[in-house]
């Protein structure tokens, strides 16, 4: 790709990333990433895929126990408040033109 004269290459200080600037229009026209080192190989994308299906499997089962774990957490929590009003004195709730 040809350069125009009011183009000019600025290389990101973090990423490494080259992008393309215009003065004319004010932006960036164009951008070109650098090659990776860590990107996967083609011949483990097979086992990326069964490490990403355990992992979801991992993920839903633990869901699946969270939520069955959860009524008993809420029966219980429940229980625990209806004991603590039983225990409260009953009182007339204020309202605001009785205080008048």
């Amino acid at each position: 790709m040809s350069k125009l004269s009011s183009e000019f290459d600025v290389v990101c200080p973090c990423c490494g990333t080259t992008q393309t600037v215009d003065t004319n229009l004010k932006r960036v026209v164009a951008h070109q990433e650098p090659e990776r080192d860590d990107k996967p190989k083609l011949d483990q994308a097979q086992q990326i895929l069964a490490e990403e299906v355990a992992r979801r499997e991992a993920l839903f089962q633990q869901s699946v126990s969270n939520e069955q774990t959860r009524g008993d957490a809420l029966s219980k929590r429940f229980d625990e408040a209806l004991e603590q009003a039983r225990h409260e004195p009953i009182t007339r709730p204020e309202r605001e033109f009785d205080l008048d």
